[in-house]
């Protein structure tokens, strides 16, 4: 009983003392040639607009425009995937970066909601050849969520944004 309890502390570990988004900027490609679309979820809008402005801090300071960022709101994480596909079948986009939060509740809605969102996300990627990035938290509690949306452990809309950088620029 006692090793699943360290195993999970160890894993805890990985985050807990460090600042997550905390990136070496002379090593964040330039955004100046893509166009970016950023799809983010209205569901736990306090988290996912903190992740927003981490992704357009980034990105701008990375050399993007304001004409090569297109932001569309979806309902909720669930919506993401479409959300995407949308945005390149209706726009010039290079790659799209998904934003949401999903907070484990009582149920296993949290198990469904994460899993469908994630192989959606990884689909539309692989269909339309281009990065879609990944860029929903999945908490237990809304403190570990704010923690990740520009409290103690960074902002993954920074991550986020740095991952599409770096994916475009392979």
């Amino acid at each position: 009983m006692e090793e699943p309890k360290q195993k999970s502390e160890n894993i805890r570990m990985a985050t807990i003392l460090k600042n997550l988004s905390d990136f070496n900027n002379n090593e964040i490609p330039s955004a100046e040639d893509y166009h970016f679309g950023i799809v983010v979820s209205e569901w736990n809008s306090t988290i996912t607009n903190a992740l927003l402005e981490g992704v357009l801090e980034t990105l701008v300071k990375a050399g993007a425009k304001d004409h090569q960022i297109t932001i569309k709101a979806v309902p909720g994480t669930f919506e993401l995937p479409y959300g995407a596909q949308h945005l390149f079948e209706t726009q010039q986009i290079d790659a799209v970066i998904c934003l949401g939060c999903v907070i484990q509740g009582e149920t296993r809605h949290f198990d469904f909601i994460c899993d469908a969102t994630a192989n959606g996300i990884m689909r539309v990627s692989l269909d339309y050849s281009a990065p879609v990035i990944f860029g929903v938290l999945t908490t237990d509690t809304m403190q570990q969520a704010m923690d990740r949306s520009g409290g103690k452990h960074g902002n993954k809309g920074v991550e986020a944004a740095v991952t599409a950088l770096k994916m475009l620029n392979l």
